[in-house]
């Protein structure tokens, strides 16, 4: 007996998933009812076999594994009822491929159901064997197909005509069975046809000459039927759901009332963007996306921004139009739309509009959904630094997301936070009166609490001493500030590395407060003998220093000293610092949470991350340290050259990576993907995605075209720029996916042996 609640319908299954809270309330929705199809499918219910299998086809398409499923799809392929076949087949096109065996096994399904006569059901098996069919099965149902070409049905001569473009992809040596039918499917009237007709006669030119010349003498006849489709009005013979003749539509006139009309207006869009299309059709399709966005459709709106992004990079100034509404489409309910929205928010910040979106997406992020928060903070904190208009913005908006979501910040951002306030020396005093105020208000969010007692044992003198003109008075007493700290020392939500800091800001504060420093003592000596090692350590260290060192302990316990730069050396970070923002703005490209995680490109370089965030450390080198004291020009000797690495090889594709570090910026590392190809054919829709590690900023540019052509012709290259503020080793994960010799390519590989010099 199967039980009640694996008979739930797909639509009861939908609604469940969609109205989990979190990623765990949908795992456990979907493995619950996974275990009931399976217990299902044991049983052999045969009545409700259909329903399970669609319901198992709906979990696939989010992602989870329904391999189980395979066995099933046979079984409804060789029902009687075209209900059951019309899922089988569905479920064999999504879970059946050539490396799986049990595709074999519908090989005589297939040739069955084409001999039928019945149209319904020898669409199903066409549109399946063009979807999946192997050599041996296209070799096997050739003939079948080829009888299908001339069929009365145009609905089932159409969908042959298509099956046999698949046929010649996979077994080119079947040219000459599908020849002779070509010359009669001209003669058709129905566009459709038509235009699989010349697709097919494309594909058997380009494998076989004898092929091309006979078809060469046709030229004329191809002639006539382009003239009489410019020259003759729509007809209504070929209407699909109300719009007439879809093939020759014009993006200005279409009916947009009907779903037909947008999926037409689409596949315009999806055509100006292939072919690379003047400007001018590039803003009317970016324009038809912006209507897109203002359809009440949930669909059409997630199509909507998903193009909007793939065009940003190329279009920036087009998109940047339709920038409010893409702002409104943030609040969407739907999780799916919200994020795609979020993304493109990203990538149209730039110089001119950073103060205006930082402040809409920061109102976003105090009431986004839980998913969303580490993608917007993060955004927000990558746009700030890059275009920040003065230091004190940059500062407030850091703080106001470290506030608002500090736990779910880059692992960078401390670091950033307390070098952007120590080289900021006019904003000591308010840096730390702001961070008093918030550490005061909530010591939960722990970015926040290190950021904030980092600077208060810097600059707690400065806390201490009046008002401050671009605050509001605030009137502390000493024992306010200790009795702070020890707030979040003593606090159970404190991570060791959040005491860490504490700590030491309660050492540094000795030197800075004017009072008795026995309370001090007293904190220190007690976390001598803390479990924690590293707190252990640094009491210990501390202690020592009060009773041994303690004529030392001012001279050791100094604020961190501005870094000093000639003038020569501000001058060209100035430059440098245009010359980037100039690059950035004529080159956009989206931010860290659609480029750098891909897609984090699914995650797929996500390591395990220290919880300690310390302040970047002064030059401990004795050799800068005698150059900066006796001020004498050092010229270092130019870096060696970083050797070439290739990557990746396969049929003639090739993969090669090339290294350059500019001089001035020793954390940046510019990477050039050079594309080559020496096989035959040409590599079309190339196209490379990258990932790094969380603590590494990836901005992936434009490349150069998606086609590498054969024979060694024009190589493709594209450049990644690479941040690398804590100079670790690097480690690059690349997805490479493209189409060669009619095969869709998809690979995904590490790599992991990048020399050292990328790094060090």
């Amino acid at each position: 007996m199967v039980a009640s609640s694996s008979l739930l319908k797909l639509q009861d299954l939908i609604q469940e998933i969609r109205e989990a809270k979190t990623q765990a309330q949908e795992r456990e929705v979907i493995q619950k009812e996974c275990a009931h199809i399976r217990a299902s499918f044991r049983d052999g219910d045969p009545l409700h076999r259909h329903r399970q299998l669609a319901k198992l086809l709906y979990v696939h398409l989010l992602g989870y594994p329904a391999h189980f499923g395979q066995m099933e799809c046979l079984k409804l392929i060789a029902s009687p009822r075209f209900t059951d076949k019309r899922l089988g087949y569905l479920g064999a096109m999504l879970l059946l491929d050539e490396r799986q065996d049990a595709h074999l096994l519908i090989t005589n399904s297939i040739k069955n159901d084409l001999s039928q006569g019945i149209q319904a059901v020898q669409g199903l098996a066409l549109c399946t064997l063009s979807a999946t069919g192997s050599a041996e099965m296209c070799r096997d149902l050739a003939t079948e197909v080829e009888k299908l070409l001339l069929q009365p049905s145009a609905y089932v001569r159409k969908k042959a005509v298509l099956t046999a473009v698949h046929m010649i992809r996979k077994v080119p040596e079947l040219s000459n069975i599908f020849l002779p039918p070509c010359a009669q499917l001209l003669h058709e009237h129905h566009h459709g046809i038509l235009l699989g007709t010349i697709t097919l006669i494309t594909e058997l030119c380009e494998r076989s000459p004898a092929a091309l010349k006979h078809f060469r003498k046709m030229v004329p006849q191809l002639v006539h039927i382009l003239r009489t489709l410019v020259t003759t009005g729509y007809s209504t013979e070929h209407s699909i759901s109300g719009v007439s003749d879809p093939f020759l539509q014009v993006a200005t006139n279409t009916d947009t009332s009907r779903n037909a009309g947008n999926a037409v207006l689409f596949e315009t869009v999806l055509t100006i963007m292939d072919i690379r299309s003047a400007a001018g059709l590039r803003v009317l399709a970016v324009n038809i996306l912006g209507r897109f966005l203002l359809n009440s459709d949930r669909n059409i709106r997630y199509v909507a921004l998903t193009s909007l992004l793939r065009l940003v990079q190329s279009d920036h100034s087009a998109v940047q139009r339709h920038r409010p509404t893409v702002v409104e489409c943030l609040r969407e309910p739907d999780v799916s739309l919200s994020r795609r929205a979020l993304e493109l928010s990203l990538a149209l910040v730039n110089s001119s509009n950073v103060q205006a979106m930082t402040q809409e997406l920061q109102g976003f992020l105090e009431s986004c959904p839980p998913d969303l928060q580490a993608d917007c903070a993060s955004g927000i904190l990558l746009a700030a630094e890059r275009f920040a208009p003065t230091k004190r913005w940059h500062i407030d908006t850091t703080l106001r997301v470290l506030m608002t979501a500090g736990t779910h910040v880059r692992d960078d951002a401390v670091a950033n936070l307390t070098q952007l306030i120590g080289g900021a020396q006019e904003l000591h005093a308010y840096s730390v009166r702001r961070l008093y105020s918030a550490l005061a208000e909530d010591i939960s969010q722990q970015p926040l609490v290190q950021v904030a007692t980092w600077c208060i044992g810097e600059y707690g003198d400065l806390l201490l001493e009046g008002s401050c003109e671009e605050t509001e008075p605030l009137q502390v007493e000493e024992e306010e500030v200790l009795a702070l700290l020890e707030r979040v020392l003593q606090s159970h939500m404190s991570l060791p590395a959040t005491r860490g800091y504490a700590l030491t800001a309660l050492v540094k504060l000795s030197t800075r407060l004017r009072g008795d420093n026995n309370r001090i003592r007293q904190v220190v000596s007690i976390y001598s003998s803390c479990l924690d090692v590293e707190l252990q350590q640094r009491a210990v260290e501390y202690n020592t220093l009060f009773r041994k060192y303690d004529h030392m302990r001012a001279a050791i316990l100094e604020k961190i000293p501005l870094v000093e730069r000639g003038s020569s050396q501000v001058d060209e970070e100035a430059k440098e610092s245009k010359e980037t923002a100039q690059l950035s703005e004529a080159a956009p490209v989206p931010t860290e949470p659609e480029a750098s995680k891909l897609l984090d490109l699914l995650d797929l370089l996500d390591g395990p991350s220290g919880d300690a965030q310390h302040p970047p450390p002064l030059d401990p080198t004795p050799g800068g340290a005698l150059i900066h004291l006796l001020n004498l020009p050092c010229a270092p000797p130019p870096p060696a050259p970083i050797p070439h690495l290739r990557v990746f090889e396969r049929e003639g594709l090739q993969l090669d990576l090339s290294f350059v570090r500019p001089p001035g910026t020793p954390t940046l590392l510019l990477i050039t993907v050079t594309a080559t190809n020496t096989s035959g054919g040409d590599v079309t829709h190339f196209i490379c995605q990258a990932a790094v590690p969380k603590s590494f900023q990836l901005q992936l540019q434009a490349p150069s075209g998606d086609t590498v052509p054969a024979q060694g012709g024009l190589p493709m290259t594209q450049l990644l720029r690479i941040l690398n503020p804590k100079k670790a080793p690097l480690r690059l994960k690349l997805r490479l996916t493209y189409n060669h010799f009619g095969q869709s390519v998809q690979e995904i590989f590490e790599v992991n042996n990048l020399p050292v010099e990328t790094w060090q």
